[in-house]
């Protein structure tokens, strides 16, 4: 039986977990024109969504989307002040039980965790299914097609229904679901919600339970869409592929990115969560490299240098670390003399 969250919806909805999802809502946020107008009447607002909430006539608000193309093309839906102050009150509240749940090699928006740790795990298990350099490892690397547009309304309810006994929290976390949808109908969440962190683990935790648990697949690191797995046999890899592509499409119907799945030795460099994996070594993508030129010209401060200096210390980057640094000398030497 699954693990049951105890969890009450009034704990939820209590007045002192919106009031503490407010302040830890608020960071970086305070010169927002949004924020600041919630913020003259904090009290009414949070008093007035707590009567909502505890007489079910709460309605979550609209979206306001906008375009962001760092790394890549995206769309982000903001929800109102009043809405992401929820989500922040629901996520408190969930991510402790449902933290347990996921399994050690899931890495993506979880305390202590994130592409950093992915990769070294990936390093990790190079050694081990190497044999320390006497075997060829292969990786399966696969990205799932359009994920967050296709996650499918009904089944991520029946899934959290799964742990969640309580009712009421069910019907909250259908008004924050069924909120927002993509072109097709009760399908798709909002990049952009803290909560949607959470629904999409919980949702590819189902996936992640059948690598482990029906696969019997020990070398399997996935971070949000992306998964790989390593094996010192290729053919064993290409065996998983249409196990993989039935239980996506058939149980959670998603579908793998035609485009972006292939077998390929690690010695070969594994491009996997913006930097292309060897077994000793790490280089960043090319295009990573420019994007963080590129940065650094539009934002020549010292924290954005500190920044990038940060990221790139996680591979071998002496000569773009060489770059960076001659580019930011030489963009201050500029804005001094202008």
């Amino acid at each position: 039986m699954k693990s049951q969250l105890k969890i009450s919806y009034e704990e939820i909805i209590s007045l002192e977990n919106l009031f503490t999802a407010w302040q830890e809502f608020l960071p970086g946020k305070k010169n927002k024109l949004d924020v600041q107008e919630f913020a003259t009447r904090l009290t009414d607002n949070i008093l007035k969504l707590h009567e909502e909430l505890a007489n079910f006539t709460y309605i979550h608000g609209g979206y306001k989307a906008f375009n962001i193309s760092d790394p890549k093309p995206r769309n982000i839906h903001k929800a109102t002040v009043r809405d992401r102050v929820l989500h922040h009150a629901i996520y408190r509240k969930l991510y402790p039980f449902f933290e347990k749940v996921f399994i050690a090699d899931s890495y993506s928006c979880q305390i202590g965790k994130g592409t950093h740790k992915a990769i070294s795990r990936l390093a990790k298990f190079y050694r081990q299914v190497s044999k320390n350099n006497h075997r060829t490892v292969w990786v399966l690397k696969c990205d799932i097609r359009k994920f967050f547009a296709s996650i499918d309304h009904e089944i991520l309810l029946e899934i959290l229904a799964g742990y969640i006994p309580d009712k009421n929290i069910l019907w909250l976390l259908g008004q924050v679901i069924k909120s927002f949808h993509f072109s097709e109908e009760d399908k798709g969440l909002p990049l952009g919600n803290l909560t949607s962190q959470l629904f999409c683990n919980m949702y590819m935790n189902e996936f992640d339970q059948f690598v482990k648990h029906k696969l019997n697949a020990r070398y399997y690191i996935r971070y949000a869409d992306d998964f790989v797995f390593l094996s010192d046999s290729r053919d064993s890899l290409v065996s998983l592929v249409p196990k993989i592509s039935e239980f996506l499409d058939g149980i959670l119907k998603l579908s793998l990115h035609p485009d972006k799945v292939f077998i390929k030795t690690l010695a070969s460099g594994v491009d996997f969560l913006g930097w292309i994996n060897f077994p000793h070594h790490r280089v960043l993508r090319h295009v990573t490299k420019k994007r963080i030129l590129r940065g650094l010209k539009t934002r020549p401060k010292n924290p954005t240098l500190q920044s990038y200096l940060g990221l790139i210390s996680h591979g071998n980057t002496y000569k773009l670390k060489q770059e960076v640094l001659s580019w930011y000398g030489l963009l201050q030497m500029t804005n001094q003399t202008i």
